[in-house]
């Protein structure tokens, strides 16, 4: 077979080396930043799982809570009504309306925060791109 020239004849490398030499670098970025965002990945997972057991024995009490408490409360509101014979309705209705005040207020707060944060992993990014400005500002160079 052929012997691939690494050299032409001034001393200078050829387009096969330069091609190759890129090509080795590429592929040693990509794994850099596959690495990288594996790491991320892990680590939020890892938060993940060490919190959510303990989540899930809160969300039982919580729960439990929440509807003794909420019969408690309705008991107290039908009270006001007592002469009506929709005393009942009424404080159910009353109770629920300031549950739904309330969780409508919670769950657009959790969202706002959900969006500060993110779930996808930020720093890789922003690496990514400061790569891809890097590469193209290389093929800029060497045009």
């Amino acid at each position: 077979m052929h012997e691939t020239r690494t050299s032409s004849v001034n001393g200078e490398r050829s387009l096969a080396s330069i091609i190759a030499e890129i090509r080795e670098e590429l592929k040693e970025l990509v794994n850099t930043r596959v690495s990288m965002f594996r790491s991320e990945l892990r680590e939020t997972t890892a938060a993940l799982k060490a919190g959510i057991p303990m989540l899930m024995i809160a969300a039982v009490f919580l729960a439990t809570a929440y509807l003794l408490l909420t019969a408690a409360l309705v008991a107290v509101v039908s009270v006001t009504f007592a002469g009506s014979p929709y005393a009942w309705f009424y404080s159910f209705l009353i109770v629920g309306f300031v549950w739904l005040m309330i969780g409508g207020i919670a769950g657009i707060l959790a969202l706002h925060r959900f969006r500060e944060h993110g779930f996808f992993p930020k720093r890789t990014v922003e690496v990514l791109k400061a790569d891809k400005a890097w590469i193209q500002n290389e093929l800029r160079g060497s045009v």
